[in-house]
């Protein structure tokens, strides 16, 4: 069941890293109820909710929290939940009649997750935002790309689910363990700046240091150093190359064919741009599948760069189960592992309401209950 089985989590409906934090959380073995509005929220990828990965291990149950008979069910599922995790705009919540006052006084030991982009206070925390504009603020942004090129978005992981989703989670079940030993829940503001900002540290370390350089594509690790880069192949695929370590770097340089070729030393930064050049024609004599079979078994940082098509069928990862199939999609599998108390999927994502009465009735309700907030307008 994992290492959560018997943790009983409320999200109250939100996009991207809130859900995502939950679903994770799934993952591990909590049983989690989705709050789905009753109309299908504004903005929700249009697509069948089977795909959505994002609620993955979820139920949903379909409330109208305008009503105030949705509110009162919502705070009777407070009171035996462990933890709430939201993700409304700040002040949302407490309108509602649902913020951390209102449930801790409901649940004295409730762990309350908020999740945000900018926080719950400063001068940014009531205007809009998304994964870009989080970690544009934080300095991330700037810092990807490639030598004269533009800052290159990556994908939403940064902010939304690197920064939100698991500083999140990490929040939550900090606070539940800190829960055991006082009795008493806290309320947690993960804002989605912050943890970019933190996913930062050993950059700007380095900068403070005087290791790191603040233009973008000229750094060890943002493809300013040809030792660390992405290089394409003769057949237009590409490979990824680390060889950080000198004993790394030497092998690469044998194995193509560089190693009397005189060129200046590792960490001459001067040379970079012409040793990159260098790397690059040579990755170019060979495709990419001919290059796998050179470095194969060698001490060298390398692999391929593979699509998402391609991933789930990697060798490694078939034998890890890294991805698995379930419910007729292929997927990430729940990660950690645990020695123990394994993980495993619980469900897949479900349509919006799909457990309104099987959860509610799980969680303490009686059918003249449910059929009460039926009729009431408050469930769906």
């Amino acid at each position: 069941m994992g290492p959560l089985a018997g943790i009983r989590i409320i999200e109250l409906g939100g996009i991207g890293p809130g859900p995502f934090a939950a679903a994770l959380l799934a993952d591990l073995g909590a049983d989690v109820i989705r709050i789905d509005r009753i109309v299908a929220n504004e903005g929700v990828l249009a697509m069948d909710p089977k795909y959505m990965l994002l609620h993955r291990g979820l139920r949903s149950v379909a409330m109208d929290l305008k009503k105030p008979a949705a509110i009162t069910a919502l705070h009777e599922l407070v009171a035996t939940a462990d933890a709430v995790i939201e993700g409304f705009r700040p002040g949302v919540a407490e309108r509602l009649g649902i913020g951390p006052d209102d449930c801790l006084a409901t649940n004295p030991r409730l762990v309350y997750g908020r999740m945000t982009g900018w926080g719950q206070d400063g001068p940014l925390a009531e205007a809009p935002g998304h994964d870009i504009n989080y970690i544009a603020l934080t300095g991330v942004l700037h810092a990807i790309g490639s030598p004269g090129g533009p800052p290159v978005p990556p994908l939403n992981l940064t902010g939304d689910f690197g920064g939100g989703a698991l500083y999140l989670a990490l929040g939550l079940v900090s606070a539940l363990l800190e829960c055991q030993r006082s009795g008493q829940g806290q309320v947690i503001d993960a804002a989605m700046v912050d943890g970019a900002a933190s996913l930062m540290s050993l950059m700007y370390g380095m900068l403070a240091g005087g290791l790191w350089v603040d233009q973008r594509g000229s750094n060890r690790l943002d493809s300013g150093a040809p030792y660390y880069n992405v290089y394409e192949t003769s057949d237009g695929r590409h490979v990824a190359l680390g060889s950080n370590e000198p004993k790394f770097y030497r092998r690469t340089l044998e194995l193509l064919g560089l190693a009397d070729a005189g060129l200046p030393g590792q960490e001459d930064r001067e040379h970079w741009p012409a040793m990159r050049e260098r790397f690059a024609a040579v990755f170019k004599t060979r495709t990419r599948d001919e290059w796998c079979a050179l470095m194969d078994g060698e001490e060298v940082c390398f692999a391929p760069v593979l699509s998402m098509s391609e991933a789930p069928r990697h060798p490694h990862l078939e034998a890890r189960n890294t991805f698995v199939e379930f419910d007729g999609v292929v997927q990430p599998a729940p990660a950690p592992r645990f020695s123990r108390t394994a993980p495993t999927l619980q469900r897949g994502a479900p349509e919006p309401g799909q457990h309104t009465d099987e959860a509610l009735a799980d969680w303490g309700f009686d059918d003249a209950a449910i059929a009460a907030l039926r009729r009431a307008g408050a469930i769906g």
